[in-house]
């Protein structure tokens, strides 16, 4: 068994690992006008690009949730963090937008398997009645990452080139591995949940589970809006709003702070709820609607006076998105036993990674022809059909 303290140092790195995660995967995103230039890339083709990191995230969400529930959570993550962050190495060796599309590829092949994993680790490793802080700890990490990619990035690009800011975040997974390792030192080589000795659940008896199934709906209709704000923003700067690199980097982390304020803080309010009598599922649901009552925040960000209100109106819709996102992998665990939470998380990724694809392979063509005003549009509709589709008042059953 785990004890308490070490459960708590196991769920910061988690955390930790996570914010690498995000962090190495924005590194594109916000070099994006630097290297489409420098390759000659059109925002379709910068389109396909994404469409493969998707691509190989979205399969490995659901096998590499699989593999973190056969293997567990500590050799699970080590495989992932040590291939992504070779993968990430391997960026600064690029030569055009071929070998810029392969290295994506393997990036999110390595990157899969790391959110189900650490919703697994929280959940094994604490008290139920703290599931809500232990899991909002672990996906804080992603905004955390998220966060300070933009003005890191753009400080370490200035000194060591683009490629330098690649070889830079390869650098980190490579120390975050070795405190992995640490950390488990005198703990027994498999650790393994309660339940473990119950057999995990095949994919076809949880999609026969109509409260999975609304949860697999519900993520294919609210993920493309976080791939968008991830891989998109800066790009959506430089062209439609003519801010130079540096000022993306100063100005674009704010919403991602507003997205870690709301990790941290919807998993502990969702928590105090249930301490005080509340339901589970209530508490969560409750929290989630709260939440998607502000997203159509995003309709007004392309009417926006300046950049700056634009960015502002980003952050609500962000802070509305770490609500949400934080009682859903909340929600996940509530749902299904702890044997099966990575498989579940991976199964919601890959269904919400398929969307994601759809969505960049159309972004694209859209922002060429048109702009990205009907992208931001629709972003404030999807989070309220979600609600809707896990209530069980949707059609879409």
């Amino acid at each position: 068994m785990i004890s308490p303290l070490r459960a708590w140092v196991l769920c910061g790195l988690l955390f930790f690992a996570a914010a690498l995660c995000f962090l190495d995967r924005q590194v594109l995103s916000v070099l994006a006008p630097q290297i489409i230039a420098e390759f000659g890339m059109t925002n379709t083709s910068y389109s396909r690009v994404v469409f493969a990191f998707v691509l190989s995230y979205t399969i490995m969400l659901v096998l590499g949730g699989r593999v973190m529930d056969v293997l567990g959570t500590r050799r699970g993550l080590a495989l992932s963090v040590g291939f992504w962050s070779v993968a990430s190495a391997a960026h600064a060796f690029l030569v055009g937008p071929l070998s810029l599309g392969a290295a994506r590829f393997l990036l999110g092949a390595g990157e899969g398997p790391a959110i189900p994993g650490a919703i697994k680790g929280a959940v094994e490793w604490m008290d139920p009645k703290r599931r809500g802080i232990a899991i909002g700890l672990a996906t804080s990490g992603a905004s955390l990452g998220s966060m300070i990619a933009p003005p890191l990035v753009v400080w370490t690009a200035s000194h060591v080139g683009w490629r330098g800011a690649f070889a830079a975040t390869a650098a980190l997974g490579a120390i975050w591995l070795i405190g992995w390792m640490l950390a488990f030192r005198g703990v027994p080589a498999v650790t393994r949940s309660h339940a473990a000795n119950l057999p995990i659940s095949g994919w076809r008896a949880l999609l026969g589970r109509r409260e999975v199934r609304r949860l697999l709906a519900a993520r294919f209709c609210f993920d493309p809006v976080y791939y968008f704000y991830m891989f998109w923003i800066p790009q959506y700067l430089s062209r439609e709003r003519g801010m130079s690199l540096a000022a993306i980097g100063a100005l674009t982390w704010i919403p991602f702070l507003a997205l870690e304020v709301a990790n941290l803080g919807a998993g502990q309010v969702s928590d105090m709820c249930v301490a005080r009598g509340w339901p589970q599922r209530r508490a969560r649901m409750t929290l989630m609607l709260v939440a998607a009552l502000l997203t159509p925040a995003s309709f007004f960000v392309v009417l926006a006076g300046t950049p700056v209100f634009a960015i502002a109106l980003m952050c609500v819709l962000m802070f509305a998105h770490g609500v949400w996102i934080t009682n859903f992998m909340t929600l996940i665990g509530d749902t299904v036993e702890p044997r099966d939470v990575a498989t579940t998380v991976g199964l919601t990724g890959f269904f919400g990674g398929i969307a994601g694809m759809l969505s960049n392979l159309v972004i694209g063509p859209v922002v060429d022809h048109y702009s990205f005003t009907p992208i931001f549009l629709v972003s404030g509709v999807v989070y309220p059909l979600a609600w809707l589709i896990l209530s069980g008042r949707s059609p879409l059953r």
